[in-house]
């Protein structure tokens, strides 16, 4: 049961990519992102991968169901489950859709229609009855979507664009930067500004410095650069996110045992887990 004072983050989907279904995940889950972001009775939701259909099933189980979805950006693995969103289809759910990676004139909502079109898709938007309101918005801008909370954004790199987030709540902070490159010149100055001093930093993981190679040009980054970022920004906790889907249970295992020994502390995420700054 939510509380006025809670602050606490859940993942309802850490993979990145594609969603993976097999033994192989059942540990530390196959859903692809979106996290769960609670500020008191106010709820927060960032982005909308496969992970957001059994969020959006409990969501209404109390209805109406109100809730603000912010997204990284519109890649498929971050935007397949917004049309599987329970709430949206429950009248007098109050959802506000943001995005802040996109040039004008193209918005989200423009976005997301051309993903529910034929021939990929049956319905169109017009299928929400609960008619949500779309705010587009430029990365590294300064949000308040509502009393007490401040979102912080800025531009990540990564193809097509990125928006990383940083929320605000009673004096605590949950940073969300997922989908972002690091060039190999040192830590992001944009990425350890919008960190600094947080109490969690959820960071894109997918592969290792001795994977990264393979992948230079896709847009993501390794658990050790988020050793780095994390150091350089003296965050109190790195959470490793965006699982590779090559990167089974074993794999996994792995990869936290040896980011707990080069940073004591250091979480992996997993579908299910909750964490309070």
């Amino acid at each position: 049961m939510t509380t006025s004072d809670e602050f606490s983050v859940r993942f309802w989907g850490v993979r990145g990519s594609i969603a993976c279904c097999s033994a192989d995940y059942a540990r530390y889950g196959g859903n692809t992102s979106c996290v769960e972001i609670r500020c008191g009775d106010r709820v927060l939701i960032f982005d909308a991968g496969t992970g957001i259909r059994p969020l959006g099933k409990q969501l209404v189980q109390t209805l109406p169901a109100h809730a603000d979805i912010f997204f990284t950006h519109t890649h498929l693995d971050h935007i397949v489950g917004l049309p599987f969103f329970a709430p949206l289809y429950k009248p007098g759910s109050k959802i506000r859709i943001w995005s802040g990676h996109l040039e004008a004139p193209l918005t989200f909502k423009d976005a997301l229609t051309h993903l529910m079109a034929p021939p990929l898709f049956p319905v169109p938007p017009a299928v929400f009855v609960s008619e949500p309101e779309f705010k587009d918005f430029n990365a590294g801008d300064t949000l308040t979507p509502m009393d007490g909370v401040t979102l912080k954004t800025a531009p990540l790199n990564h193809p097509n664009g990125a928006t990383g987030y940083r929320v605000e709540w009673q004096g605590k902070s949950i940073c969300y930067v997922t989908d972002c490159e690091h060039n190999g010149k040192g830590p992001d100055p944009v990425v350890v500004d919008l960190i600094k001093g947080s109490d969690l930093f959820i960071y894109d993981t997918s592969y290792t410095d001795e994977e990264y190679p393979i992948y230079t040009g896709w847009g993501h980054s390794t658990w050790q650069e988020g050793v780095r970022l994390a150091d350089a920004a003296k965050v109190k906790t790195l959470v490793l996110f965006h699982h590779d889907p090559s990167h089974t249970d074993a794999v996994m295992d792995k990869i936290s045992a040896a980011a707990v020994d080069a940073r004591p502390g250091t979480v992996t995420a997993r579908e299910g887990m909750i964490l309070t700054p």
